[in-house]
């Protein structure tokens, strides 16, 4: 079956795979080719996937939705990570977080700036038409 793995801003993966194991809101699930199709809710964790030359492989995904119709199995998320090792897969998610997590702060940082120059416009303008 082929999996594809899709965020916002690119396709993560699309590739032929004989099974996956993802998470839902209810726990773990399994998919092998000949699964019914079906439509799911993903939980941020780990997407487990076997290449057709049976290594086993890991994208970490945020939440999301899975979809899986015909031999097509098509999961959209935020954001994924992929690789082939779970410590190295849960150092770059770290690191992932800790840089969005920077750029939120920075973010939330240039707004406060913002808003604050906006009051005290608004006050200087008040003060000139007294």
């Amino acid at each position: 079956m082929r999996l594809e793995v899709i965020a916002p801003s690119a396709v993560c993966l699309d590739r032929e795979v004989r099974r996956i194991v993802a998470e839902g809101p209810d726990g773990h699930f399994g998919m092998l080719p000949g699964h019914v199709d079906f439509i799911s809710e993903l939980v941020p964790g780990i997407l487990v996937y076997e290449t057709g030359q049976g290594a086993e492989r890991f994208v970490a995904v945020n939440s999301g939705t899975l979809v899986k119709c015909g031999d097509t199995v098509r999961v959209a998320v935020r954001g994924a990570v992929e690789g082939d090792d779970l410590d190295a897969l849960r150092d770059r998610v770290v690191a992932d977080f800790r840089q969005r997590e920077d750029e939120e702060r920075d973010a939330r940082a240039a707004l406060a700036r913002l808003e604050a120059s906006m009051i005290r416009r608004f006050r200087d303008l008040g003060m000139a038409g007294s």
